[in-house]
């Protein structure tokens, strides 16, 4: 420590961290070293890599790029925080089922930024899938399996998922048949009789 050390406060998995750093120390550094969260990798240094990933206030960032200094105030949220909180967990059951990691490095990485395309609620293409985790390097499975895993859980996820509001329930934009009439099926489930007639008054007088 000197005298031009810094302190910071911030919030990493949940958990209020208070400390001194230098000013120079990077975000990664900072998680590995002084914290032990060594589930962020450090890889190539310049955010091309991918292995650093974690999150910030919600955003994925290349912890390697910012400076821990930077993140006073802020949330950080690493693979530990994410993996203990299970929202990853069908990902990582299916990274393993599908054989989607080797050596590991890159996976805490891969999973962060599969978690963060998934969690836009829809089934990417595989095309999509790709583009997606290209800034993540892999240089033991050669990525066809990866995509697998990925596309595997986000079918998964949108079978889990309830229907759009109203869908299923009758209501909403009925069909057209083909003379721009509402399909007879739908018509059936949704329309109501008209309410009977008024009964006539009694004693023979109006009702008023």
């Amino acid at each position: 420590m000197s005298q031009h050390d810094l302190d910071i406060s911030l919030r990493v998995n949940g958990e209020e961290i208070s400390a001194r750093v230098e000013p120079r120390k990077t975000l990664v550094d900072f998680l590995r070293d002084d914290l032990a969260l060594t589930g962020t990798h450090i890889g190539c240094e310049h955010g091309v890599c991918g292995a650093c990933t974690v999150r910030l206030d919600g955003d994925v960032i290349r912890g390697c790029l910012v400076l821990a200094v930077q993140c006073d105030g802020t949330e950080v949220e690493t693979i530990e925080g994410i993996s203990d909180s299970g929202a990853i967990a069908d990902l990582q059951a299916a990274f393993q089922r599908r054989n989607a990691l080797q050596c590991g490095f890159c996976t805490p990485g891969m999973l962060i930024g599969a978690q963060e395309l998934l969690a836009q609620g829809q089934v990417p293409s595989r095309e999509a899938i790709r583009a997606h985790i290209s800034g993540n390097y892999c240089r033991c499975t050669g990525y066809q399996s990866i995509v697998d895993a990925i596309e595997a859980v986000a079918k998964q996820r949108a079978e889990r998922s309830p229907p759009p509001c109203g869908e299923g329930l009758g209501v909403g934009v009925a069909p057209l048949g083909p003379a721009g009439e509402e399909s007879a099926s739908v018509s059936a489930f949704t329309s109501r009789p008209d309410p009977p007639p008024h009964p006539p008054p009694q004693g023979g007088r109006e009702s008023r």
